[in-house]
């Protein structure tokens, strides 16, 4: 059966993209097929006709099979906004079932993981009714929480995991990730997390800028979800 792992993050901007092309890394590196889908992007630029976002290209690229890139990102937006904003202003409504449905045939594909970056945080509106965690509850399936290690960070992420355990979803891992090369005690801040985090440390992404041929695979071990519930 193939396993499912939904990425989310304790904030916008803090690595989802990165980390979770680190995970289809390293499973690519591990001999293993996957499979990346970016439910919901805003922010998309018109490439070959259609609207495309950089970061779906990106899972798309790292995918061990060739897709169209709609199956990779069915819903796409233009304006660098809240999805469900740019939903409104283009007439559209995101549907969560439309979203099982592509999901499921994903699913299908002879592959062996499937990792689905999410879009903002946890408590992200898609609708006018829904949160895009409420599909995620909806799929069961397990979460990666993408910790953006900047000021604020603790609050950010304990609020995160107390949502999505509440939510009755099993926390997979998480994933530190450096995203302010000048932040103040950072050994103090991570002693903190992980003192309080009882999820599995799937990794920890140090600040690359001068470092940017350097996989974001090198850091990651996806040993431990090998045993988490899909």
């Amino acid at each position: 059966m193939v396993k499912r792992f939904f990425i989310t993050g304790t904030d916008t901007e803090v690595g989802k993209t990165f980390v979770t092309q680190a995970l289809m890394q390293a499973a690519t590196k591990a001999g293993d097929t996957v499979l990346g889908f970016k439910p919901i992007a805003s922010g998309c630029e018109h490439i070959g006709g259609e609207l495309k976002n950089s970061d779906a290209l990106t899972l798309q690229a790292h995918s061990s099979i060739s897709l169209p890139y709609k199956l990779h990102n069915p819903y796409a937006f233009a304006p660098a906004i809240a999805p469900h904003i740019a939903a409104r202003q283009s007439n559209r409504t995101i549907c969560c079932t439309r979203l099982s449905r592509d999901l499921a045939s994903l699913s299908q594909h002879a592959v062996e993981w499937i990792f689905i970056e999410g879009a903002g945080g946890w408590r992200l509106p898609i609708n006018e009714q829904h949160y895009l965690s409420d599909w995620v509850k909806d799929e069961q399936l397990p979460v990666i929480l993408v910790v953006g290690l900047r000021l604020g960070c603790i609050n950010h992420a304990l609020l995160s995991l107390e949502a999505i355990e509440n939510d009755g979803l099993a926390v997979a891992g998480w994933v530190i990730n450096h995203i302010d090369p000048n932040m103040a005690q950072v050994k103090a801040n991570i002693d903190t997390l992980t003192q309080r985090i009882k999820a599995p440390l799937l990794g920890e992404i140090p600040w690359l800028a001068n470092n940017a041929h350097q996989k974001g695979a090198d850091f990651i071990d996806i040993s431990p979800l090998s045993s988490a519930p899909i």
